[in-house]
């Protein structure tokens, strides 16, 4: 009894130890200096690093990042198909140097849930919510348009996207940076307040490009972020603003040559051949 009691007890004060030293001044300096490993490609950068347990945000965490410089000939495109695809299955058709999985879809249907448009066809809209077929939901405050990339945050009406003229938009969210400001998330949804894999865009002040994937639901391993967690992340990956994209099992990033680099979780298996197929993708071309 007098063992479990002290175990207990250092149990308690391991925890309290934990809290106390979130620091995100001190993770930002450990996200910052991190020894990435670091590949330069063909007008990119991929770059990966594995926070070990308690190092990030008191947790094991596994980050993998694209960052496109403002002036490489790499572009962004979208891609969709009218059945569920792996991303790396959509890259490959498209010869694509890199891909990350898009925005959110209906699982049982295959269809974008998000206002979606590619070289100027619809392919999917902003699904209304329940009793309000006016107001967007939660996960579709944010857009990004491409040629260039710019993301916009829209206003409540769910049809906003329709006066835009951009060729290729892709809806998303909630935004997580704007302006290199803090924008105020919801703390009533575990979407928001729970760590998942996530997957996110952001734009440095510099034009630059950085596509970010966070491995989760690993325990010990990659243990994923919360919202406010990931706007951090954006933050000290230099960005100035950011979008979170569609997350969870869906989160995937394919690299050329190299196939899926980071852990798919949809198998339950630290592995990269947990891959959810999906509606969409945001391919490097």
């Amino acid at each position: 009894m007098k063992r479990l009691y002290l175990l207990a007890m250092m149990t308690c004060c391991c925890m309290a130890a934990c809290s106390q030293t979130v620091d995100y001044s001190n993770d930002s300096i450990r996200v910052v200096n991190a020894e990435w490993r670091t590949d330069s490609l063909d007008g990119y950068v991929f770059k990966s690093y594995h926070f070990g347990e308690g190092e990030l945000f008191c947790s094991a965490q596994h980050l993998f990042v694209i960052e496109i410089p403002a002036n490489s000939p790499r572009r962004l495109a979208f891609v969709c198909d009218t059945v569920l695809t792996p991303v790396s299955t959509l890259a490959e058709r498209q010869q694509a140097y890199a891909a990350i999985n898009g925005s959110f879809f209906d699982m049982d249907k295959g269809n974008p849930i998000c206002y979606l448009r590619i070289d100027g066809q619809k392919m999917g809209e902003n699904t209304p919510m329940k009793d309000d077929s006016i107001n967007r939901k939660y996960y579709q405050y944010a857009v990004m348009t491409l040629g260039p990339t710019h993301l916009w945050v829209p206003d409540s009406n769910r049809c906003w996207e329709d006066i835009l003229s951009h060729g290729d938009i892709m809806t998303a969210g909630p935004m997580l940076l704007r302006e290199g400001r803090h924008v105020p998330q919801r703390d009533d949804r575990t979407f928001v307040t729970h760590r998942h894999n996530r997957t996110a865009i952001g734009l440095r002040p510099d034009g630059s490009t950085i596509l970010l994937v966070a491995d989760g639901r690993f325990k010990h391993k990659a243990e994923g972020f919360s919202l406010p967690e990931l706007e951090r992340i954006m933050l000290w990956l230099g960005c100035s603003e950011a979008i979170n994209l569609d997350g969870g099992g869906s989160s995937t990033m394919y690299i050329k040559d190299k196939g899926v680099v980071n852990y798919p979780s949809d198998n339950g298996k630290h592995d990269h051949e947990g891959e959810r197929p999906v509606s969409n993708a945001i391919l490097v071309l």
